[in-house]
């Protein structure tokens, strides 16, 4: 891996800023949201993260609406 980065810097670091986007977006999730899951069976526990990831989308949503001062509220209609 080492010579890949080397010879491929550009190639590396697009993959690495990817993976390091993701876990930012995990540790945001786990921090807002706590990191255990209370279901029980499998099909629950995908629904409870899937639930968890819309949440943070939205509050994501809010915070750049107010940080940019945008007027959303025609966007619900």
């Amino acid at each position: 891996m080492y010579h890949y980065f080397q010879f491929n810097q550009a190639d590396f670091m697009a993959h690495y800023h990817q993976r390091s986007n993701i876990e930012t977006t995990v540790m945001m999730i786990k921090t807002k949201f706590l990191d255990s899951l209370r279901s029980k069976s499998d099909a629950a526990s995908r629904n409870e993260v899937l639930c968890k990831i819309l949440c943070h989308n939205i509050c994501c949503l809010i915070s750049a609406s107010y940080e940019l001062g945008l007027d959303v509220r025609g966007l619900a209609a």
